[in-house]
């Protein structure tokens, strides 16, 4: 059966069986002529999720790892399968088991030695065929190597999605690592660190692909800091566009009850100020 020459002036479009047409992007295998079976997909600028997805591999185990529902989110809108999921911060590996439930590979760097061996023990033999694990600093010049080498085991030379989950400065210290972000002693020096991440994520992504920040804010002595805008600033500076600021709800992703939220209540209603119950994530693409 013969097909549409015109078809190859438009990338988006598909061809299956030589007369069923798929209409997809070059990054995502969502049939945009079947747009209404997507229900489950958010495309709306606010997320609440009443609870942290459980099972399949994630557990709440380790404090400040993001919710799975968020992976699932982006890499539905913004992968394929066999793509490559490039995460600076992989922490306790939500990116890397989610990219593993999702049919993508994935490559994690974890400046935490301990934290990355303990991931590598969350996969099989089989299914670290498609995880590369990377001990580095994601700041560094020196990690870039690791990370050309991990894509090249894939048969790439660039990721096709990237995500970025840094400490929200020195809220939570995550290790006793200098290089740590959450060790920085001023948020100058927190976003100067940043910025070299981002490079280096917008550096290992392939051209017109998509990257992903999660990040919040931070309120100290009287001020709220907008680490999150400021973040977004820095990903503009090394190339990135971007493309939407989602605003998500923290239910379920917090360990604080009871007395401890009454406490809050208080000072809030003592200093003037309000509880943080969001963070962001926020959408990038290179052009």
């Amino acid at each position: 059966m013969a097909t549409n020459s015109k078809l190859g002036k438009h990338p988006e479009l598909k061809v299956i069986e030589g007369a069923k047409i798929r209409k997809t992007k070059p990054y995502s295998d969502i049939d945009l002529n079947n747009w209404r079976a997507y229900d489950h997909i958010e495309t709306d600028s606010l997320w609440l999720f009443d609870s942290r997805a459980k099972g399949k591999g994630h557990k709440f185990e380790y404090h400040g790892n993001y919710i799975p529902q968020i992976a699932e989110q982006l890499f539905t809108r913004y992968t394929k399968p066999d793509d490559v999921v490039l995460d600076l911060f992989l922490g306790s590996g939500t990116s890397a088991i989610e990219a593993k439930n999702m049919g993508r590979r994935a490559v994690g760097v974890e400046i935490k030695p301990e934290l990355t061996d303990y991931v590598k023990t969350k996969f099989t033999k089989e299914e670290l065929k498609n995880i590369e694990l990377i001990n580095g600093d994601s700041s560094s010049v020196e990690v870039r190597k690791d990370i050309e080498k991990s894509l090249k085991k894939f048969g790439q030379q660039k990721a096709q999605f990237a995500v970025l989950h840094p400490p929200y400065a020195d809220i939570i210290k995550f290790s006793e690592l200098d290089n740590d972000l959450s060790n920085c002693n001023s948020v100058d020096l927190f976003l100067d660190k940043f910025k070299d991440v981002a490079q280096n994520s917008y550096d290992y992504l392939e051209k017109d692909r998509y990257a992903a920040l999660i990040i919040g804010d931070k309120y100290t002595k009287g001020e709220l800091i907008p680490l999150s805008f400021m973040c977004m600033q820095k990903m503009n500076e090394v190339g990135f566009k971007t493309k939407s600021i989602i605003v998500k709800n923290i239910e379920g992703n917090e360990t604080g009850k009871g007395k401890a939220n009454n406490l809050w209540r208080y000072r809030a209603l003592a200093g003037g100020f309000y509880i943080f119950k969001h963070e962001y994530v926020m959408i990038f693409q290179k052009k």
